[in-house]
């Protein structure tokens, strides 16, 4: 069954324009009520959301659709994505839903869904809730309808929980810690976790007012992070996306350590400590010198479909627990059950601690190889993976590269864009070889080429 509205990451969109706006919200919310009620129709399901101005009229429409299918609500307030899906599960509740478009601007706004074990839902209850969604909407009786109340301890349960994903004794006395919450879900909770655990901890980005979410800060703009990590001699640096379940780092020289180095960091700690099992898992975006650093340590490496879920996906069946993305989406099933960017920072940090070593020391293990992506516009019908002359160009230049660098071709999720990334050892090549193979994917695509590179 093909899916209308979900995507890679729950649904997602613009504020006000289908199928972001208020009426669908309602009607998803008695769905996903209709579906993830138990047997009798009634249950709980737990609403967390992050900073944006919209959440407010979303998380009200959320709570009248489940209501009117008999479910209670208890809603959490700003709080990161992975915490909602850790509550969901210790408070042993139906689903929980996340009010979020992660590291997008305030104009977007996105619903994603966990279920009662706290990992994201799986593909038959999307496809349910979506065939739901078809029928009309019915209430229960008035003495069935679902109640609203707030869980006014999440806060300091996630913040326990947190800290509790650390080895026993290790603590970040005499550290000094840069947080960005991005101005988005983690705002109170993240530097409150790094505190309790004995750091100095320097805040930027924490007074989200409703639009501020993402802009200038977080994951995707560390600009400020670094500069705020060298002014004041810290040790390092963390940087939350919007929802707090990715995290980049800095380290004291205001170097930026992306997913790949981070997940590098924490899988040998886990490796020295023989509390590695299975293949790490990352995408295929995940740099190849990751892939060169595990190696050297014979540490299996699998590559995933881009996004978290199948990253998840590949670790369930292959009996990993770490894997992640370069984007600072990072899975440790050892410790919580989704990404995490909060727990994932301990983790590195706790490799600092136990090591003595600077996280600069620690990523030194890793040399990235140059990347360079080039987007090409392609008409939203178009199909360029199954022209031949696109796949003899890949295989020629795979030729030309062997096995000092990769190809790789992936039509965006969320925009009419074919990225062509070219990895190796040269950047000023990698940038070349990138610009002439997206011209000829261009041009076969009939399209114009790319004027500018991302």
């Amino acid at each position: 069954m093909s899916r209308q509205y979900f995507g890679t990451d729950g649904i997602r969109g613009r504020v006000g324009e289908p199928p972001i706006t208020a009426d669908f919200v309602l009607k998803l919310g008695w769905a996903a009520g209709r579906v993830l009620g138990d047997r009798h129709g009634s249950g709980q399901v737990l609403i967390g959301k992050d900073t944006r101005l919209s959440n407010y009229m979303f998380e009200s429409a959320l709570e009248a659709g489940l209501s009117a299918a008999g479910l209670d609500i208890r809603l959490l307030g700003p709080m990161p994505t992975p915490a909602t899906a850790y509550l969901t599960r210790t408070l042993r509740a139906n689903a929980g839903i996340v009010i979020s478009a992660s590291h997008n601007g305030h104009h977007d706004n996105g619903i994603k869904f966990f279920s009662g074990d706290g990992f994201k839902l799986d593909d038959a209850a999307e496809q349910a809730i979506e065939a739901m969604l078809d029928e009309p909407l019915t209430t229960v009786s008035s003495s069935a309808l679902g109640k609203a109340s707030r869980l006014m301890d999440a806060p300091g349960r996630y913040i326990e929980f947190c800290k509790h994903s650390l080895s026993n004794g290790v603590r970040l006395d005499g550290m000094t810690l840069v947080v960005d919450c991005a101005n988005g879900a983690g705002y109170q909770v993240a530097p409150a976790v790094f505190e309790e655990l004995g750091a100095r901890v320097i805040r930027i980005a924490n007074q989200p007012d409703g639009l501020n979410i993402n802009v200038g800060c977080g994951s995707t703009h560390p600009e400020a992070l670094q500069a705020a990590v060298q002014e004041a001699g810290a040790d390092a640096g963390l940087a939350l996306d919007g929802d707090g379940d990715r995290v980049i780092m800095v380290d004291g020289s205001g170097a930026v350590l992306d997913g790949d180095q981070l997940l590098w960091i924490i899988a040998r700690q886990r490796h020295n400590e023989r509390a590695l099992q299975g293949p790490v898992v990352g995408t295929q975006m995940s740099n190849l010198g990751l892939e060169q650093a595990l190696d050297g340590c014979r540490i299996p490496f699998m590559r995933a479909r881009v996004g978290d879920r199948y990253v998840l996906e590949m670790l369930q069946a292959n009996g990993g627990l770490l894997g992640g993305e370069s984007s600072g989406h990072i899975v440790c099933l050892d410790r919580t059950t989704t990404g995490d960017g909060v727990v994932s920072a301990l983790q590195v940090l706790e490799a600092a601690v136990r090591g003595n070593r600077s996280l600069g020391e620690l990523a030194a293990g890793m040399s990235r190889l140059p990347q360079h992506m080039v987007n090409v516009p392609i008409a939203r019908d178009s199909r360029p993976m199954e022209d031949t002359r696109v796949s003899q160009a890949v295989a020629a230049l795979e030729r030309h590269l062997g096995d000092a660098g990769r190809v790789l071709l992936r039509p965006s999720g969320t925009e009419p864009v074919l990225r062509v990334m070219v990895e190796g050892e040269d950047a000023d090549r990698v940038q070349r070889l990138a610009g002439e193979l997206a011209e000829q994917v261009a041009a076969f695509c009939g399209q114009r080429a790319p004027a500018l590179d991302n």
